[in-house]
């Protein structure tokens, strides 16, 4: 996750809040490899604003 987002990509991570099992988000939160985090249903609002924000430009 950090080598995507060092190469420019937009990356999201699931929050702790939501996890059953927070191990792979909160590494890669931890190592700054995460843009924004969120529940399943942000994660998807997120991606589609995140989509359609791309189209515009």
């Amino acid at each position: 996750m950090l080598a995507l987002k060092q190469s420019g990509c937009y990356t999201v991570a699931q929050d702790e809040k939501s996890c059953v099992v927070y191990g792979m988000p909160k590494e890669a939160v931890k190592l700054g490899g995460v843009d924004i985090s969120g529940d399943l249903d942000r994660i998807v609002a997120i991606i589609k604003k995140w989509a359609t924000d791309r189209r515009v430009a």
